[in-house]
């Protein structure tokens, strides 16, 4: 049985981070594949400024347009948000029959899951629930098995590599002229500048694209 992983979220923009959290989960939980479940409308972000759809697609697919393993899925953009992980995990279980699905998440998702739109159905849809876990993370198991029941026999959890990287903080450096290069992708990097994302003036930096 093909095992596949949902690795979402808003990549916004996508970064060498999720790469390298992609490939590593990919290894340890035995994935054939991994699909990059681009979030369009994430419930958790109602009201902040996510950018255009449109410019994170076209983002992604340069980010893992040399990885076969890795691929995007637009079960997310092509229905009415907000989406939810239950609907998402029903939609592929339906669409895959015959595959073991995977749903990767952090620690802090974990630590917040009963707290997810019909939490009980989600944990029963994933064949397993693959958790990246990093040091930080204070996950109390018995306190989510008195919320889910049957989480602890869908749980995986993997060690996630140390990197401080965000999106967030990537944004942040746009925003505020300080460098950025290394963080990304170079088509992704390359796109940004283009496209002069994340930042009202970055025209000053296009002649980076040719050094």
């Amino acid at each position: 049985m093909e095992s596949i992983g949902i690795f979402g979220g808003t990549f916004d923009p996508p970064h060498i981070g999720h790469l390298i959290l992609a490939a590593e989960a990919r290894a340890e939980f035995g994935l054939e594949r991994l699909l990059w479940m681009l979030t369009q409308d994430p419930p958790h972000k109602q009201g902040q400024q996510v950018t255009t759809i449109e410019h994170r697609q076209a983002m992604v697919k340069l980010a893992i347009e040399k990885a076969p393993e890795f691929e995007l899925s637009t079960v997310e953009i092509d229905r009415p948000g907000p989406h939810y992980a239950v609907d998402t995990v029903k939609i592929l279980k339906a669409r895959y029959p015959q595959t073991k699905m995977v749903y990767l998440m952090g620690g802090d998702s974990l630590h917040d899951l009963p707290n997810w739109h019909h939490p009980e159905e989600f944990v029963q849809l994933c064949d397993s629930i693959g958790v990246l876990r990093r040091p930080q993370d204070n996950i109390d198991m018995s306190l989510l098995e008195e919320k889910l029941p049957e989480i602890s026999a869908k749980i995986c959890f993997m060690n996630a590599p140390l990197l401080d990287i965000s999106a967030h903080d990537i944004r942040a450096r746009i925003a505020a002229g300080r460098p950025f290069r290394y963080y990304l992708p170079p088509k992704v990097y390359s796109y940004i500048i283009k496209n002069q994302l994340y930042s009202k003036s970055m025209k000053d930096l296009r002649y980076r694209l040719h050094n």
